[in-house]
């Protein structure tokens, strides 16, 4: 459905876009995530051409959209500050891009209640915008872009305005909705809980390229380096030199996964990787703090030489604070990472 091959946007000297490749297959939805200054509403800016490349292509079911406006892309856009006309009642505003196609108007009826009644708002049509809560007005600017049955359709921070308690349930009908309508989704966001929650496909940029590429799953398993390892959340991230089925640490030494990369390293411990044992044994620590979340306890313990390490217990076994317990490491929950 959709092709980018080296895509690059520069600013004066700088490449905000660089020279990224880039496929979503149809019926797919793909997450773009990475913090401010990656790259990832530019790179979506680039495909619904409302920013030129400056070199590279984009193509659209084969087609090079070189030189094609917006309007001739067939790409349908929903913005995080939803961008509705506050002068047009729900249907007037869900209708507009009918009306730019020259839908009938008999026609247009139609596909709005369709489409009121998909996102949840049956029979608001005559409702004032001003009148909806937030929640509401994204349902609404969600029909306006699927009106038109776009090919595509690109979300900018779609959720990014809402709270979070209403995100998640927004990003779960979602999911559903485009898997229902088959929709090919393109969709950017900093907020790796949404993307993971929402997408097929997650990638993963930095500096304006991409750090990694995969399945949910695969990004949180298994993340490519230390940065994106940090960027979804990970503070255990430590230098390390691998021979054989051990890591050499500052913590001292952490078994690793047999099979894992060799030499000068950084590996990635996991919070529920790390267990307790007796005082006097593994690595000696102090509770520093207990963050309850949940049916479980963040735990930050300060060992006398090195990083703080991140742990997660269940309620029952959490130790308290300024407690001096022992640390050990699970293979299983270590990850070998590049340099």
């Amino acid at each position: 459905m959709l092709t980018l091959k080296d895509a690059t946007v520069r600013f004066g000297d700088r490449a905000v876009l660089d020279a990224v490749d880039l496929e979503v297959a149809e019926h797919e939805t793909v997450c773009v995530l990475g913090p401010s200054g990656s790259g990832k509403s530019t790179l979506l800016r680039a495909v619904a051409g409302l920013q030129p490349l400056t070199a590279g292509r984009v193509l659209l079911g084969g087609a090079d959209q070189t030189g094609v406006p917006v309007h001739r892309r067939g790409v349908g856009l929903m913005f995080q500050d939803h961008q509705l006309f506050p002068q047009r009642d729900v249907a007037g505003n869900v209708a507009f891009g009918l009306r730019m196609h020259g839908v009938p108007k008999a026609e247009q009826g139609a596909r709005v209640e369709e489409l009121l009644d998909l996102v949840g708002l049956p029979g608001a049509g005559r409702r004032a915008v001003s009148s909806l809560s937030g929640g509401e007005q994204q349902r609404v600017a969600l029909a306006r872009a699927l009106a038109p049955r776009p090919r595509l359709l690109m979300l900018d921070e779609p959720l990014g305005q809402l709270d979070r308690g209403l995100r998640e349930r927004l990003v779960v009908e979602l999911r559903g909705l485009f898997a229902r309508l088959g929709t090919t989704v393109l969709a950017v966001t900093h907020d790796q809980g949404e993307a993971f929650a929402l997408a097929d496909r997650v990638v993963v940029m930095r500096d304006g390229h991409i750090a990694q590429t995969g399945t949910p799953l695969e990004v949180w398993r298994r993340p490519a380096s230390a940065f994106v390892a940090r960027f979804l959340g990970f503070d255990n991230v430590v230098a390390a030199t691998v021979t054989g089925a051990a890591a050499a640490t500052v913590w001292g030494g952490i078994p690793v996964p047999d099979g894992s990369p060799q030499g000068d390293r950084r590996l990635l411990v996991r919070p529920g990787g790390v267990r307790l044992v007796p005082a006097g044994e593994g690595l000696t620590c102090r509770v520093e703090s207990r963050t309850f979340r949940g049916n479980h306890v963040a735990v930050r313990l300060r060992p006398a030489e090195g990083p703080p390490l991140e742990a997660e217990f269940p309620l029952r076994d959490a130790p308290e604070a300024g407690a001096e317990v022992g640390a050990a490491f699970r293979a299983e929950d270590v990850v070998v990472l590049d340099a």
